[in-house]
C-alpha cells in the first residue's frame, strides 16, 4: 500500500509535467497580421516595393509558384531533415550545444526551418537561452497547427535574402528581374544559399563568393539525394545573368517608395502602420528606365569618393510627374531625402535673374563689360564681384554669352539694374521661398533645394506653366475601388511667366552646352536638344536643365558642408548628362518650339547688332518680336554692296531704328 502511495505521489510531477506540455504545444500561436501588404508599383506597372520598414520590398507568393528545384535547395542547405522532425531535431540541438558550450555563449542556433520561422515571426534577434527555448516552444506549437507545405511557404516568403528583398518573390525580382516560377536550377541554387549571409555573397560586390556559394548548395542537393551529379554540373555551368537593376534598386527605390508610402499616408489619412497592412495598390509616376539610368550614374561617379552625397530629382515638364527620385547613395545608411535638403544653388539661380531682366525690358544681345567690378548700394556699401578663377573677357559680352560662361559680373550688374527687390519677387513667382534683396542674390547664396529647382526649370521648359509635382496617380484596393486619384486639373494650370521669356531663356541655357559654355565637356553623352546650367559654389556643385519633356536637377556635396574638391564639383554634370541620355531616348526627335511672340536672328555678340556676312562670328537669338536689332553691324559690313549703298543701308537702318523707339 505504501509503495502503491509512493508510486502515485511521484507519478503527479511526471503527469503535471505532461499536462503542461500538452497544453503548450495545443494552445494557440501567437497571432500573426496576415493582411496584404500594401505594395508599390511604378508608372510602368512594374513592383517596386511595399509599405513596410522603408528597407525592404516583399512580394508574396504561393507555395506552387516556388519551382520545386528551389524548394529542395533551400531544404539540402537549410535543413535536410524537414520533412522527418517536428520542428525540432536532436542533432541540430547537439551541435549548437557544443558550439555554444566551447564559445561560453549562445552563437549557434542548430535551427530547423520552423524554428528559423518561429523567430522571424514572433520573436527578436537576441541571442539568450531564454529566447531559444522559447523558439523551441513556439516550432514545437507551429508543427501541431500548420502542415510542412505552409512552413515551407511562410519560410520562403519571410526570409531575407539581401538587396532590401524579404521573401523569395521579391529575391527573384530584384537578383534576375523575373518572376520566381521562372528561374532554372542555377538561379534556385544561387537564391538558397543567400539566407546564410546575403551581403557575403551579394554578386555586386563579390561575384566569386557568391558562384563559390551556389556550388556548396547543389552539392548539398546531391548529398541529399535531390540532384544527380549530372544535372549539378550543367547548373555549375549555367551562366547567371544579375539583373542590371538590381544593385541600382537598392540605392534608388528606397527614396522613392519611402515618399511614396509618406504620401500615402497623408492623402488617405491612415498611420503608416495601418496603411501597410491595408492591402492597397499605389500606382506611382516611376520611370524605370530613367530611374536606372540615375542610380548607375551614381553608383559609376559617386561610390569612389567615401561621405559624398548626391540628390537626383527628374520631372514630366508638362504634367510634374516625378519620374526619378533619388535623395542619397545609400537609403540604408542614410535615409533622409537630400531632394528636400535646402542647399545654395550657385550660378544656377542665374536663370531667375535674366527672367526679371527680360521681364523688364532687357534682351539676349544687351551688353555688360566682363570685367573686375566693384558695386556700390546702400549708404556707401561696396560689393566686390569676382568670377571663377578670375576670368574675363575685359570686353563687353551679351546675356546670352554671360550665362553660358557663367559670368558673375555680368549677373551682379543686371541684379542692381533690375532691382534685387523685382528678381526677389520673381523667385517667389517661381517657387521659392523668400529671398532677401542682396547684391549677392543674383549669385545663388540663398539656399533652395532640388525639389524646388527641377520645378523652376520646368516651368521654363513648359512655356511659363509651375507644374504642380506629384509622384502617386492612384491607390486602389484588391478589388480596384479607386481610395485616391491624383486630382485632374479642372482648371488652368499656374501660369507664371510669359512664353517669350521662357524661350529666351531656354535658348540661352542651351549655350550652355555648346562651345565655350560651361557644360559643353558633358554635351557629347547628349544626343538630343537640352538646356542646362551649372552651378558651383564651395561646398556644392549643381547641374539642372531640361529636355522638351523632363526637367532634372543633380546635387552634389556633403551633409555637414565641407568645401569641394576639383573633382568633386564636376561630379553634378555627367551624372546629369547620364539622365538627359536617357530621357532624349525616350522622346527621341524631340526639339523645342519658338511661341509665334519670338523671332530669331543672327547677331554679332561684338556689338549687338544683326550679323553681316562678313561676322566672324555669329549668334542665333531669340528677341521679342519687334525688339529684334534692326541695325546691321557696323565692325563688318557686307563688302558685297557699293559704299552708296552701304551708306544709304546704314541711314535707313538708323531711320527704322529711331522709328521704332
Amino acid at each position: 500500500m505504501l509503495l502503491r502511495k509512493v508510486i502515485v505521489i511521484s507519478l503527479i510531477p511526471l503527469f503535471l509535467i505532461a499536462c503542461l506540455v500538452t497544453s503548450i504545444l495545443n494552445a494557440p500561436l501567437p497571432p500573426i497580421n496576415d493582411d496584404p501588404l500594401t505594395t508599390i508599383y511604378s508608372g510602368d506597372r512594374r513592383f517596386i516595393g511595399t509599405i513596410s520598414d522603408g528597407l525592404t520590398q516583399k512580394l508574396p507568393v504561393r507555395l506552387d509558384q516556388i519551382p520545386v528545384t528551389l524548394q529542395k535547395a533551400t531544404i539540402a542547405v537549410e535543413d535536410t531533415d524537414f520533412y522527418h522532425h517536428h520542428g525540432l531535431t536532436i542533432k541540430g540541438i547537439a551541435r549548437a550545444m557544443l558550439a555554444d558550450a566551447l564559445a561560453l555563449h549562445i552563437v549557434q542556433g542548430g535551427s530547423t526551418i520552423t524554428q528559423q520561422l518561429a523567430k522571424n515571426r514572433f520573436l527578436t534577434g537576441e541571442r539568450s537561452l531564454w529566447r531559444k527555448i522559447k523558439e523551441a516552444i513556439y516550432a514545437l506549437q507551429m508543427e501541431r497547427h500548420m502542415t510542412k507545405k505552409q512552413i515551407l511557404t511562410a519560410y520562403l516568403n519571410s526570409i531575407y535574402y539581401g538587396q532590401g528583398a524579404l521573401g523569395i518573390g521579391a529575391a527573384a525580382r530584384r537578383y534576375f528581374d523575373k518572376p520566381v516560377q521562372t528561374l532554372n536550377l542555377a538561379e534556385c541554387a544561387f537564391l538558397a544559399g543567400l539566407p546564410k549571409a546575403p551581403s557575403l555573397y551579394n554578386p555586386y560586390t563579390n561575384q566569386k563568393k557568391a558562384k563559390m556559394r551556389q556550388a556548396e548548395v547543389l552539392h548539398a542537393m546531391v548529398r541529399a539525394g535531390f540532384l544527380d551529379q549530372a544535372a549539378m554540373r550543367l547548373a555549375l555551368a549555367t551562366p547567371l545573368t544579375f539583373s542590371q537593376k538590381g544593385n541600382a534598386d537598392s540605392l534608388s527605390a528606397t527614396y522613392f517608395t519611402d515618399r511614396a508610402s509618406v504620401t500615402a499616408a497623408k492623402v488617405l489619412h491612415l498611420p503608416k502602420p495601418q496603411l501597410a497592412r491595408s492591402g492597397f495598390l499605389v500606382h506611382t509616376t516611376q520611370n524605370d528606365s530613367l530611374n536606372q539610368a540615375a542610380a548607375q550614374a551614381i553608383t559609376r561617379y559617386v561610390t569612389p569618393y567615401p561621405d559624398l552625397q548626391v540628390a537626383v530629382i527628374a520631372i514630366d515638364v508638362h504634367s510634374g510627374a516625378i519620374l526619378t527620385d533619388i535623395g542619397g547613395r545609400d537609403y540604408k545608411t542614410s535615409p533622409y531625402d537630400r531632394v528636400l535638403a535646402m542647399r545654395q544653388p550657385g550660378s544656377t539661380f542665374k536663370p531667375i535673374v535674366y527672367a526679371t531682366a527680360l521681364d523688364n525690358g532687357w534682351s539676349v544681345a544687351t551688353r555688360v563689360k566682363s570685367e573686375p567690378t566693384s558695386f556700390i548700394y546702400g549708404q556707401h556699401l561696396v560689393y566686390q564681384v569676382h568670377n571663377f578663377a578670375d576670368h574675363y573677357t575685359y570686353l563687353p559680352i551679351s546675356m546670352k554669352q554671360a550665362l553660358a560662361r557663367s559670368d558673375n559680373v555680368f549677373a551682379v550688374t543686371t541684379n542692381l539694374a533690375v532691382g534685387p527687390e523685382r528678381v526677389r519677387d520673381t523667385a517667389l513667382r517661381y517657387g521659392f521661398a523668400p529671398m532677401q534683396p542682396y547684391p549677392s542674390l543674383a549669385l545663388g547664396v540663398f539656399p533652395v533645394s532640388p525639389y524646388q529647382m527641377v520645378r523652376a526649370y520646368a516651368a521654363m521648359a513648359n512655356g511659363g506653366y509651375l507644374p504642380d509635382l506629384h509622384l502617386i496617380t492612384s491607390i486602389t484596393d484588391r478589388a480596384m475601388n479607386v481610395q485616391y486619384a491624383f486630382p485632374a486639373k479642372t482648371n488652368p494650370p499656374f501660369r507664371i511667366e510669359i512664353p517669350s521669356t521662357t524661350y529666351q531663356l531656354t535658348d540661352m541655357l542651351q549655350s550652355v552646352m555648346q562651345p565655350g559654355g560651361t557644360g559643353y565637356r558633358v554635351a557629347g553623352m547628349i544626343d538630343g536638344d537640352v538646356a542646362a546650367k551649372t552651378g558651383t559654389t564651395d561646398t556644392d556643385a549643381w547641374m539642372v536643365g531640361f529636355t522638351p519633356s523632363i526637367a532634372c536637377a543633380v546635387w552634389i556635396g556633403y551633409d555637414h558642408p565641407r568645401p569641394l574638391t576639383v573633382l568633386e564639383s564636376r561630379l553634378a554634370a555627367p551624372i546629369f548628362a547620364s539622365v538627359m541620355h536617357e530621357a532624349v531616348a525616350m522622346h527621341p526627335h524631340e526639339h523645342f518650339t519658338v511661341p509665334s511672340s519670338v523671332e530669331k536672328v543672327w547677331i554679332d555678340p561684338e556689338t549687338g547688332a544683326r550679323a553681316t556676312p562678313n561676322c566672324p562670328t555669329k549668334e542665333y537669338d531669340a528677341f521679342v518680336k519687334g525688339t529684334e536689332p534692326i541695325l546691321s553691324c557696323p565692325l563688318h559690313p557686307d563688302t558685297a554692296t557699293s559704299f552708296g549703298d552701304v551708306i544709304e543701308h546704314t541711314w535707313q537702318n538708323i531711320w527704322d531704328w529711331l522709328s521704332s523707339h
